[in-house]
C-alpha cells in the first residue's frame, strides 16, 4: 500500500458518509482523507472498510477516489424509521451518513408497525444499481416515546448497555455488605471523619476526603502543613481480574451519562451499593495518604488498603454555603464536621498556590445541565456553576492522581498514564499567526509551556475579545488519552499524571488500583487477555505511533520494539481512549436532540447571543438564556459579500467592513430546526448592526443549508427531530424522509 498521495495510488481506509450523498475515506496510513463522489457511494455504506484508488485531484488539490474493493462490511446495525411507500417497506436511517434507505421484504418486518423506530440487520449490501436489503432485528418503539433518543444513541454508537448473564450472576453472588473477614490486611479508618462531596443528583460515590493540620519534618526544620486523605472505593477487591464482571467492565470502559439516565460500567449492586461510599456504612477503600506543605507541594505520600465509614454525604452547594458562612443554617446542621471542612479548604488554598506556581492552564468555561420533566422533555437548560467546593474536590483528586502516577513510574511497573501532549506544530503555527494578527505583543516559542498559555489568558482576560482569544487557546490543544508511555499532562503541567479516583465509572482507574496493589505486594500485575483494538481505535493508534516515531527521530534512535506486555497496555489504552470518545459522542448526540426538540417549540422567537465560532459558511451563535448553539448561514448576514479570515477567525464584509468574530454579540431569530440532523438555523435580526433597528422577519422556517457540511467546527449542541414526510422516489421506490434529528464535560 502506497504512502504517498500521487494519482493512481491505492489506499485502504474506512468510509465516512456525508448526509449530502458524497463521502470520504479515512485512510489507514494516516494520509489526507479521500473524497468519494455520490456515484462512488452507491455500493458502499458509512463505516465500510474499502480499498480505493486516487484518480484525480479537485481544484484545491484534494484527492478524489474510486472504490476498487470492499474489504469488510461494517457490522454496526442501522437504526431508523420503518415506512411503507407504494406497498414497499423500507427503513429510513436515522443517521443520514448512511445515504440510502434499506428495503425490507414483506416477511422480514416482524411485529414492527409503520412509523416505529427499529434496528435493521443487513442481509444484502448495496450495489451500484440496487438498494441494501435488511430485516428488522429489534423494535425500539414510537419516535415520541420518552427516552427514545437515548435508545437510538446507545445503538447508533454501539454502546454496550446490557450486562451479560454471567456478569449479573456473579454480581448477585457478591455479599450485601462488608464482612468481618474483609478487614484483614487493611487499616481501620472507620473512626476518621471522611466525607463525600458530590452533586445533588449523584448516585455513586467513589471518593471521600479528610484533612487535618500536620507538622512536617522535625526539630528546627519542622513546618506547618496538612495531612490529606483521599479514600477511593476499592472496586478491584470485588472485580477480579478476567472475571465475567471484569470482561463487561472492560467492554464498556466507562459509564455513559445521559440526561435522566446513566449506563453504568458496573452492575448496580456494585456501582450504587457495595462499592459506593454511601454514608454511615462500612466500605472497602484504597487510600492515598498525603502530607502537603503550605505551598501546596506533596511532602510525602503512601498508599494502603483500608476500611472506612463515611460520616456524611455532602453536596457541593451545601459545602460552599458552609464555607461562605460558618454560622449559617447549613453549618449549624453539620456543626461537628465544620472544622474538618475548614481544614479541607486550607489544604485547597495551598494546592491552589502550587497550581498557579507551575502554570497549569485553567480557563473558565460554562458547562450546562439539561433539566427534564417526567416524560423526558426539556424544562430548562441551566449553567453548572463551579463553586469553591467543586474546586476543592478537584484539587484533592488531582493530588491523588499525581501521587498514583509517580508511584507507578518509580516502581518501573507498566500501567496507564493520562497523557495530554502540547499543541501540534500545525496548531501552534495557526495560534502564533492569530496572536500576531491581533497585535497582542506576545510570542510563543518553539516548545511553549502551559504557563505561557495561562499567561496569555491572564493578560487578555479584561479585553473585549477575551472569549475569542481563550477559545483559540483551547482549540490549539490536543485531546488527552490513556497510554503506557508517560509524556506528562500539558494542560495540568504535571510530569506524570494518571486516573486513580473513579474506578466505579472508569476502567483505567481500576487498572491503576490493581497495579498499585501489585507494587505494594511486591508482585507484578498481569493484564487479562484483551481484544485487539478495532476501527474505532485506528486514528488514536496512528497518532500514538506517529508521536513515538517523531520522538525517536529527535533522539536519533529507532523506536524500540514493544514487548508483548507493553503491546497489551497499548491496546488497553487505545480501547479506553476510544470508548471515552464514544461515550462523549453518544451523550452529545442525545443532548443535541433534546435541545433541538426544545428549540422546535421556539421557532420564530428572537434571542440575544454570542458568536462562538466563525467559519467560511457562517457563524455559530450560542444563545444567552438557553445555552443552545445554532448556525447563522453566511447568506443570512445581509446583502454583501463576506470573506473568511482564517488567521483572525472572523467573517468580514467587503463593502461595509463589518466583522463577525468569536465573542461578537448578535440578536437572532430561530428560523429552522432539523431534528434528524441535530441542527438549528438562526437568522440575524439586526442585519449585523449592533444598535440598529430590528428587521421585520417572516416566521416561515428557512430552508436547510447543505453548506453546513463544509469545513469548520461542528456545533457542540444543535437541532430537532425527524419527520415522516417522504420525498421524491428513486429506482421505483420513494427515496428519503425529508427532515433530520447534542453538552460537554471536562475530561482531564
Amino acid at each position: 500500500m502506497s504512502q504517498t498521495s500521487g494519482l493512481l495510488d491505492e489506499v485502504q481506509g474506512v468510509v465516512q458518509g456525508h448526509r449530502d450523498g458524497h463521502g470520504f475515506i479515512s485512510r489507514d496510513d494516516g494520509g489526507p482523507d479521500i473524497y468519494l463522489p455520490p456515484n462512488e457511494m452507491r455500493a458502499v455504506l458509512h463505516k465500510d472498510s474499502v480499498k480505493a484508488r486516487i484518480v484525480r485531484s479537485d481544484r484545491k488539490g484534494r484527492p478524489e477516489g474510486r472504490v476498487l474493493e470492499i474489504i469488510e462490511r461494517s457490522a454496526q446495525p442501522i437504526i431508523g424509521r420503518l415506512l411503507q411507500e407504494s406497498g414497499v417497506w423500507l427503513v429510513a436511517p436515522e443517521d443520514k451518513r448512511y445515504g440510502q434507505d434499506v428495503l425490507i421484504p414483506r416477511g422480514a418486518t416482524g411485529n414492527a408497525r409503520a412509523g416505529q423506530v427499529v434496528v435493521v440487520e443487513l442481509v444484502e449490501p448495496p450495489a451500484l444499481y440496487g438498494q441494501p436489503v435488511g430485516r428488522i432485528a429489534e423494535v425500539l418503539g414510537e419516535v415520541d416515546d420518552p427516552g427514545m433518543e437515548i435508545e437510538i444513541a446507545v445503538r447508533k454508537y454501539s454502546v454496550p448497555h446490557i450486562f451479560s448473564h454471567a456478569c449479573l450472576e456473579q454480581a448477585k453472588a457478591l455479599p450485601e455488605a462488608v464482612r468481618a473477614q474483609d478487614f484483614a490486611g487493611r487499616i481501620d479508618l472507620t473512626d476518621v471523619p471522611l466525607v463525600t462531596i458530590d452533586g445533588e443528583d449523584a448516585r455513586d460515590f467513589d471518593d471521600a476526603v479528610y484533612c487535618e493540620p500536620a507538622t512536617l519534618g522535625r526539630g528546627k526544620t519542622a513546618a506547618k502543613g496538612w495531612r490529606l486523605l483521599v479514600a477511593i472505593a476499592d472496586v478491584s477487591h470485588y472485580v477480579e481480574n478476567g472475571s465475567a464482571i471484569d470482561i463487561d467492565a472492560y467492554d464498556r470502559a466507562t459509564s455513559v451519562y445521559f440526561p435522566r439516565r446513566v449506563i453504568p460500567m458496573l452492575p448496580e449492586k456494585l456501582s450504587n451499593g457495595l462499592c459506593s461510599l454511601n454514608p454511615e456504612v462500612d466500605r472497602l477503600c484504597m487510600v492515598c495518604d498525603m502530607l502537603v506543605t503550605q505551598e501546596g507541594a506533596v511532602y510525602a505520600y503512601q498508599f494502603y488498603p483500608a476500611v472506612m465509614w463515611s460520616h456524611a454525604r455532602f453536596t457541593y452547594t451545601e459545602v460552599a454555603a458552609i464555607l461562605g458562612n460558618t454560622r449559617g443554617p447549613e453549618a449549624i446542621k453539620r456543626k461537628e464536621l465544620v472544622p474538618h471542612l475548614l481544614n479541607l479548604h486550607g489544604v485547597y488554598e495551598s494546592l491552589l498556590k502550587a497550581r498557579q506556581q507551575r502554570g497549569a492552564v485553567d480557563f473558565e468555561t460554562t458547562e450546562t445541565q439539561i433539566v427534564c420533566d417526567e416524560n423526558g422533555r426539556i424544562e430548562k437548560i441551566v449553567p453548572r456553576t463551579r463553586n469553591v467546593a467543586h474546586r476543592l474536590i478537584e484539587e484533592a483528586m488531582l493530588a491523588a492522581n499525581v501521587c498514583s502516577a509517580q508511584f507507578i513510574a518509580q516502581s518501573k511497573h507498566a500501567g496507564l498514564f493520562r497523557v495530554h501532549e502540547g499543541p501540534t506544530p500545525e496548531k501552534l503555527e495557526t495560534l502564533r499567526a492569530y496572536i500576531k494578527a491581533l497585535g497582542l505583543g506576545i510570542s510563543l516559542g518553539e516548545t511553549p509551556k502551559p504557563g505561557d498559555f495561562q499567561s496569555i489568558a491572564k493578560a487578555t482576560q479584561d479585553r473585549p475579545d477575551a472569549l475569542q482569544i481563550h477559545a483559540m487557546l483551547l482549540r490549539s490543544m490536543q485531546q488527552a488519552i490513556y497510554t503506557p508511555a508517560n509524556s506528562g499532562h500539558f494542560g495540568l503541567a504535571f510530569d506524570a499524571y494518571t486516573h486513580f479516583t473513579s474506578p466505579i465509572r472508569r476502567y483505567p482507574d481500576l487498572l491503576v488500583h490493581r497495579v498499585i496493589k501489585a507494587v505494594l505486594a511486591q508482585s507484578r500485575y498481569q493484564l487479562p487477555v484483551l481484544p485487539i483494538p478495532g476501527e474505532a481505535h485506528a486514528k488514536l493508534a496512528r497518532r500514538l505511533e506517529k508521536g513515538r516515531a517523531g520522538k525517536a527521530s529527535e533522539a536519533a534512535a529507532k523506536p524500540k520494539k514493544a514487548s508483548a506486555e507493553n503491546m497489551g497496555w497499548q491496546a488497553a489504552g487505545l480501547h479506553c481512549s476510544a470508548n471515552e470518545r464514544r461515550a462523549d459522542e453518544a451523550s452529545r448526540d442525545v443532548e443535541a436532540w433534546l435541545k433541538c426538540k426544545y428549540m422546535y417549540e421556539h421557532l420564530g422567537e428572537e434571542y440575544s447571543g454570542v458568536v462562538t465560532s466563525a467559519t467560511s459558511f457562517g457563524l455559530f451563535v450560542t444563545l444567552d438564556a438557553m445555552y443552545v448553539e445554532g448556525l447563522v448561514h453566511i447568506t443570512e448576514l445581509g446583502g454583501e459579500y463576506f470573506r473568511f479570515d482564517e488567521v483572525r477567525q472572523e467573517l468580514r464584509g467587503e463593502r461595509t467592513g463589518i466583522r463577525y468574530a468569536i465573542g461578537t454579540r448578535v440578536d437572532i431569530q430561530v428560523s429552522r430546526v432539523d431534528l434528524d440532523g441535530r441542527k438549528i438555523d438562526f437568522r440575524l435580526v439586526q442585519n449585523g448592526l449592533a444598535s440598529g433597528p430590528k428587521t421585520l422577519l417572516d416566521r416561515v422556517p428557512a430552508p436547510s443549508r447543505s453548506a453546513r457540511g463544509k469545513a469548520g467546527p461542528a456545533p457542540s449542541a444543535a437541532a430537532p427531530s425527524r419527520k415522516a414526510a417522504r420525498g421524491k422516489s428513486s429506482t421505483g421506490v420513494a427515496k428519503k424522509a425529508a427532515a433530520k434529528s447534542k453538552a460537554p464535560r471536562k475530561r482531564r
